[in-house]
């Protein structure tokens, strides 16, 4: 089974949302709400704010960057051990 990198609030059906469009587009931009959209019972598609898509897009980016994630496993270590992030003279 995959794991769901975003809860999903709520489902509707691809014929409810059609009629139900733009109040559910209020629902996402007040709530932040994740929806949904069925057919057949079977999910098809999601409805999310920009906002929340922006935020997955850049968090898959940073997942998806070797690199940067090495940096974040130095850096937790360095935590983890109490080592300096920074060291004071590299300071401005």
């Amino acid at each position: 089974m995959r794991r769901r990198a975003v809860e999903i609030d709520s489902y509707v059906p691809v014929t409810k949302a059609k009629a139900l469009f733009l109040d559910m587009i209020r629902m996402i931009d007040d709530q932040e709400n994740t929806i949904a959209i069925t057919k057949n019972g079977v999910p098809r598609a999601i409805l999310m704010s920009m906002e929340q898509y922006e935020g997955m897009r850049e968090t898959m980016m940073v997942l998806g960057d070797t690199e940067m994630m090495r940096q974040i496993r130095d850096s937790q270590q360095a935590i983890k051990d109490r080592k300096p992030l920074i060291e004071l003279e590299d300071l401005p």
